[in-house]
């Protein structure tokens, strides 16, 4: 089975259950501030959950683009990513458990013909302090589920952790776990949730990958007492379904008005489980990747380098779907940016560690994404252009950085490495299993290298230790922390679609942008898109598709057209229709949807101007009589093939 048709077989399977196939978000959250990229299926529906109708029902299914910064480390272990698709299905308000754990169960044994006997579940064992009780229901249907099949579900029931890390399976088929293995939220464990924030307790699935070693006598399970949520290999997630039923309070939780189902499959997994193999990135989502990677190291293999190849074919396929989202960044020094910049240049590094010298070489890999993909993703084909020219220069960029930055860290390096008697009390240290702390690289040292040449943390390390030092990790990481809680504090202000706040003078600077780019694509043609916006009450600014700089009678028009729209005092009009709908009526957008997701447009016009028509969750004035006086401050680049504006309204 192709990964092709397992996506396919799995929408399919949902649809026949009476759920719509609804589209994959974007990966860049457009109505959620709290965080920098969609990171589940169910972060764009959370509006649903809490009770919001939507528009294609109360059963809904899809497959969703997503994206984890914080497993960036963690790929190299040939079963993590930090893009990966989510299989999802949803139940709002409408069957809950004793529906939703057997078609889990039926998907994957009739469907993928996954043997039922390498299947181990997980459940909530309750907490009396937060005053939830164990999820006796979700054990009663597991093992029914698994009679059904002649599987004897004996119950285990961990109270801790290390109990757990203790006894082992103990013969057991489905585990009652603490809340850190069997409850989900957006903010990790009941503790964490702030008021609010929806939550529940889970159900896990889980395929045992080392049970057919456990015949021989040296296998590396056979004297281990692992349990199905440890780390040691032998077990790996397939799928969570969340009871989403609770809201954290004042005091404590309540009952959501709706008891909501929320499953995410891991794809990527499903695709390695159906085809046979013992690692996601021999799978055909990563196979032509991986052979391309071979023949720029001139015949270098996998499995000889599995760290390198896998950093390298993650990275790339996450930075190819981030660049070319419809509301794809380009490499930058903050926020989204900041992230394609890192998982380029980590690629880079990598690349050099397999001595990979081709010029242009990552663009390369990124062909090779974007033809596999495109198939299920259109919008990467659409956005080629602007994903090959963005990471071929960000590639030049950092060559050229890499050779300034290596000499600078041959002068940091310089000032450690002092008088012979320091190098032997390093020397002696060493042996003592030691480091003096002369031999320590401070952590305003290193992390000057990481953020101003972008060297990655691990390519420091690796010159620091050429040259018989070491980093001061610590200090590195508080430095790091210090930087990320600005990056915090100047995201924290993100609203809906860049806004920073709700404030009239914000939703009337809102307003303005969707007249800007109009009058943008009129100036300098249809080749014009957004490509990012920031708006406070202050000042937009607005990033948008274009390889020159405009000049001083392009903005002038620019300017014209906005002002002109706003003296002619048009009514700004909202309607509900499908994607269909809003592209027969020309409208401008985000074209995601294939199924007819009703979306929002806004028609800025009169009998004599039509000014604006554009898909968009709001809010605005109106009319634009209420706008003022527009006026560009500054037009600059923001990165390869993007143009950044800035303006106000007086």
């Amino acid at each position: 089975m192709t990964s092709v048709e397992l996506r396919q077989k799995y929408l399919d399977f949902f649809k026949a259950k009476g759920h719509a196939i609804i589209p994959s978000a974007s990966i860049m959250p457009e109505n959620d501030p709290t965080t920098l990229f969609t990171s589940s299926g169910m972060q764009p529906l959370v509006p649903y959950l809490l009770g919001q109708k939507h528009p294609a029902g109360v059963r809904l299914c899809n497959s969703q683009k997503s994206f984890r910064a914080e497993d960036i480390e963690e790929v190299g272990d040939n079963r993590h990513t930090t893009f990966f698709e989510m299989l999802g299905n949803w139940s709002l308000g409408d069957y809950f458990k004793k529906e939703q754990l057997p078609w889990v169960f039926e998907f994957l044994v009739k469907e993928l013909l996954i043997d039922p006997n390498r299947l181990y579940v997980t459940v909530f064992r309750g907490n009396e302090e937060i005053n939830i009780a164990k999820d006796t229901e979700a054990v009663e249907a597991w093992k029914k589920i698994y009679s059904d099949v002649g599987i004897i579900g004996k119950e285990v029931d961990y109270k801790s952790i290390a109990e757990a890390e203790k006894i082992g399976l103990d013969g057991g088929r489905i585990f009652c776990y603490v809340e850190k293995k069997n409850w989900w939220s957006r903010s990790g464990v009941p503790a964490n949730m702030p008021v609010g924030e929806p939550g529940g307790p889970d159900s896990e699935i889980f395929i045992d990958l080392g049970a057919h070693l456990l015949k021989h006598e040296n296998s590396v399970w056979s004297q281990k007492a692992c349990h199905v949520n440890c780390d040691c290999g032998r077990f790996i997630e397939l799928g969570n379904s969340v009871f989403m039923e609770f809201i954290r309070t004042e005091n404590g939780f309540d009952k959501l008005p709706q008891q909501n189902v929320d499953f995410g499959g891991g794809f990527e997994r499903m695709v390695m489980t159906v085809q046979g193999k013992d690692n996601i990135f021999e799978t055909d989502l990563f196979i032509n990747i991986l052979d391309k990677i071979s023949e720029l190291s001139v015949g270098k293999k996998y499995r000889d380098n599995m760290k390198a190849f896998e950093v390298i074919a993650d990275h790339m396929r996450a930075s190819t779907f981030i660049i070319g989202d419809d509301r794809g960044v380009a490499p930058g020094n903050t926020g989204q940016g900041y992230i394609v910049r890192r998982l380029l240049r980590r690629a880079l590094r990598y690349g050099r560690l397999l001595e990979i010298t081709e010029a242009g070489w990552l663009a390369q890999i990124a062909e090779i994404i974007i033809d596999d993909y495109s198939q299920v993703y259109p919008e990467l084909m659409r956005n080629r252009q602007f994903i090959l020219e963005n990471i071929k220069d960000e590639q030049a960029k950092f060559e050229k950085s890499l050779e300034h930055g290596e000499k600078e860290a041959a002068k940091i390096f310089k000032k450690y490495l002092v008088e012979k008697e320091v190098e032997a009390e390093v020397e002696k240290l060493a042996n003592d299993g030691e480091h003096a702390e002369v031999n320590k690289i401070s952590g305003v040292d290193s992390f000057y290298l990481f953020q101003t040449f972008g060297f990655p943390i691990e390519m420091i390390e690796e010159l620091s230790l050429e040259n018989g030092l070491i980093i001061d990790r610590e200090s590195f990481e508080l430095e790091q922390s210090k930087h990320q809680e600005l990056s915090r504090t100047a995201s924290a202000g993100m609203f809906k679609g860049g806004l920073a706040d709700d404030s009239v003078a914000t939703i009337a600077l809102h307003t303005a942008a969707h007249l800007m780019l109009a009058g943008l694509r009129r100036v300098l043609g249809d080749h014009v898109l957004q490509r990012g916006s920031n708006i406070t009450p202050e000042r937009l600014r607005y990033d948008f598709s274009h390889s020159e700089k405009m000049t001083a009678e392009q903005l002038a028009a620019v300017e014209d057209y906005v002002n002109k729209a706003i003296e002619n005092n048009l009514p700004v009009k909202v309607e509900e229709m499908t994607i269909d709908e809003a592209k027969a009526v020309g409208a401008m957008g985000v074209f995601e949807s294939k199924y007819g997701e009703l979306v929002k447009v806004y028609t800025i016009a009169n009998d004599d101007m039509l000014a604006s028509k554009e898909i968009c969750g709001g809010p605005h004035v109106a009319n634009t009589g209420e706008l003022g006086k527009f006026k560009i401050i500054k037009e600059e680049s923001s990165s390869s093939g993007i143009r950044r504006i800035k303006a106000t309204l007086a």
